[in-house]
């Protein structure tokens, strides 16, 4: 696991002092949704001047089920460390559940995504050796929750992705369906604002895959925030909003009928 993904999925946690700042200013995209991601004019460049991003506008509002798809090369990666606060932009404004991303300092961005952001990875990055239960109490270790409270939740996280029956189960006596239903309980355990799916079902066969993204559904049924990034069209267009990008720019997005050309 590079030391970008841990920091996302073990960050620091300190205190964001002081009021909630006001979500960016602008039309709402998604009508009578409150912001949890809201994007404005996001450009991302790389050394060579290589723009990964190129003025990107993009609101997820709560409780949307959102697919980003694109091929490789389009820029979706980028967008997904952008909203996943894993990299800042080169301009433009990001607002993550109504907090600045330009405002705060690494340490209080490592605290924004501890409480506000849950990451599932297309290679589940659990700890080898380690139990189902104790993958997921990993998700709040910086919690501040004892750790006995903490495996308690990890335990109720695991029941509801129907793996009660695994809880002392290592990596390596998992199925790949189950290793990614691991990562997910982990993602949730601290019912964060907003659940970041990096191509969930890329290394599953097509029924794991298929659980899984059946579980992402359920989850947003239940009131979860969650954007799934992925390559596949096929997932993508069986999402309520599907959100297309390439060379930078988002091209199409369903919930606003807009396509361009």
């Amino acid at each position: 696991m590079t030391d970008t993904m841990r920091s996302a999925e073990n960050p620091g946690l300190a205190p964001i002092p002081g009021p909630t700042p006001p979500p960016i200013a602008g039309p709402a995209l998604v009508a009578a949704a409150v912001p949890v991601v809201e994007l404005r004019g996001v450009v991302k460049e790389y050394a060579g001047g290589v723009r990964a991003l190129d003025g990107v506008d993009l609101t997820i509002g709560e409780g949307e089920l959102v697919g980003i798809v694109g091929p490789s090369g389009s820029g979706k990666s980028t967008l997904l460390h952008i909203i996943g606060t894993l990299d800042r932009p080169t301009a433009g404004t990001v607002a993550i559940a109504g907090h600045h991303v330009a405002s705060l300092t690494d340490r209080r961005l490592s605290a924004l995504r501890a409480r506000h952001i849950g990451f599932v990875f297309q290679a589940f990055h659990l700890a080898p050796g380690v139990s189902a239960v104790d993958n997921v109490a990993e998700g709040l270790l910086y919690s501040g929750l004892p750790r006995a409270r903490r495996r308690r939740l990890a335990t109720e996280a695991l029941a509801r992705v129907g793996l009660a029956d695994r809880a002392r189960h290592r990596p390596h006596e998992l199925s790949g369906g189950q290793k990614q239903r691991v990562a997910i309980a982990r993602a949730v355990v601290g019912q964060p604002d907003l659940l970041l799916a990096d191509e969930p079902t890329g290394a599953l066969d097509t029924a794991s895959g298929e659980a899984v993204m059946e579980l992402l559904h359920a989850l947003n049924q239940e009131g979860a925030t969650i954007a799934v990034i992925t390559h596949d069209t096929e997932i993508a267009q069986r999402l309520p909003r599907t959100v297309r990008i390439r060379d930078g720019k988002v091209v199409a997005d369903s919930a606003r009928g807009k396509v361009v050309v």
